[in-house]
């Protein structure tokens, strides 16, 4: 099997080879995320271009807006497609209004340029705990979001968000959390160890990219995050001024997996910088939680 990522453009600056979605293609084709509403379009084409005339899996690594929002349309172009999901988070794509009105409050204008998701109907979908397709591992990985799935498809690891975002820019790599609010260090520590218990494999990011060994960059992560929460704890000792910019400063200065930003566009070190916000905040309410 070969797997193919699909670029989704978006019409927003410094977010082009951002968003994803995965392709799969032997005795099933297999589509791993959808992207946004707004853009469900072009990853329809992207899959007609490569001669994709029938999806018969749709494998949601998570119901956000950037996953999952170009599900109805995808399904309208291949309705013969199943698509699994987290059995709890199925009443979410049948009903998207919560979930609307989450993404709203947590992206603001970025959620408004990602599109409102249209309801799917639960005739086309597989709670994951009822997913029987051969070759096929479905491992529950909270941590980015509560309702998180990991799969691992022919010895190919597609994490979601449960590993973080990782790219690799002007052939240095990058790996940023992605932990907004509300979030559980604990919760996603346990994931990672979790996933670090399968065979190293190939490791496929939503957010974007490739690389060749799980567990060397699963181990990355668990670094990362103990890094993470030691360099924010500090900072929240000091006080609350400008505590994110604080934050945001120290962590460029002491997490060497951070240093490609440098070599970033400065409308992808924008868009960085909003995510990695939304990231320390969501350790800060974690730390005051645990505290």
């Amino acid at each position: 099997m070969r797997e193919q990522l699909i670029e989704i453009g978006q019409d927003l600056q410094g977010f082009n080879s951002f968003l994803g979605s995965w392709l799969c293609k032997d005795e099933h084709t297999i589509v791993v995320d959808v992207g946004p509403a707004n853009t469900a379009g072009r990853l329809i084409r992207s899959l007609v271009s490569k001669g994709v005339e029938k999806v018969d899996y749709v494998l949601l690594t998570h119901i956000h807006i950037d996953h999952a929002g170009g599900l109805a349309d995808l399904l309208d172009y291949y309705p013969m497609a199943k698509v699994v999901c987290h059995e709890k988070a199925a009443k979410y794509l049948a009903d998207p209004s919560k979930l609307w009105t989450g993404s709203l409050e947590v992206l603001g204008e970025i959620a408004q340029l990602y599109g409102p998701p249209r309801p799917v109907s639960m005739e086309k979908v597989i709670p994951h705990t009822q997913t029987a397709v051969e070759d096929l591992i479905v491992m529950e990985t909270p941590g980015h979001a509560a309702h998180h799935l990991s799969f691992s498809y022919k010895n190919r690891l597609f994490a979601g968000e449960a590993s973080g975002n990782y790219f690799v820019v002007g052939g240095t790599e990058y790996l940023r959390p992605a932990a907004p609010p509300r979030f559980f260090l604990d919760v996603c520590q346990r994931s990672v160890e979790s996933l670090l218990g399968l065979d190293d494999q190939p490791i496929c990011f939503g957010h974007f990219g490739k690389a060749e060994s799980s567990h060397r960059l699963l181990k990355m992560f668990q670094d990362q995050l103990m890094m993470w929460e030691r360099v924010i704890s500090h900072e929240m000792q000091k006080g609350e001024v400008d505590l994110a910019k604080r934050c945001i400063n120290a962590l460029f200065k002491k997490d060497r997996y951070l240093k490609a930003f440098d070599k970033m566009d400065p409308e992808v070190q924008k868009r960085e910088r909003f995510f990695m916000a939304n990231s320390v905040h969501g350790f800060i309410g974690f730390i005051e939680k645990d505290a």
